[in-house]
């Protein structure tokens, strides 16, 4: 019981003292392990042109030196060719961003699983 609590306490000081992005990523990784599953669809002109799914995060780029956020959001996904909310044999996990200030956007939970 005396290790147990000396370790509690221990994990509480260490995350506590950690920076906010460092914070951050420790919340990923717990959000990783546990799973999500968004959904995010890209519009142009009121067309749906792009759907991503299985997204756990989408993150807010962060200058290297600044700690100022960049205008773009990153993450990633598979791109949904079909549109069926399932990851089919063609489709791959892959990378993407787009901007905030131009980009038309919806992320949601998947509403089928």
């Amino acid at each position: 019981m005396k290790k147990f609590l000396f370790t509690t306490i221990a994990l509480v000081f260490i995350f506590t003292g950690c920076t906010q992005e460092t914070q951050n990523k420790l919340s990923r990784t717990l959000q990783n392990f546990t799973g999500s599953d968004g959904v995010l669809d890209i519009y142009s002109g009121g067309k749906l042109m792009k759907k991503f799914i299985q997204i756990d995060k989408i993150s807010t780029a962060y200058g290297t030196d600044k700690d100022t956020p960049r205008p773009y959001r990153y993450g990633y996904g598979y791109l949904d060719l079909n549109e069926n909310y399932k990851v089919d044999d063609n489709e791959k996990k892959m990378y993407f961003e787009f901007s905030d200030y131009s980009t038309e956007y919806v992320f949601y939970e998947n509403p089928f699983n």
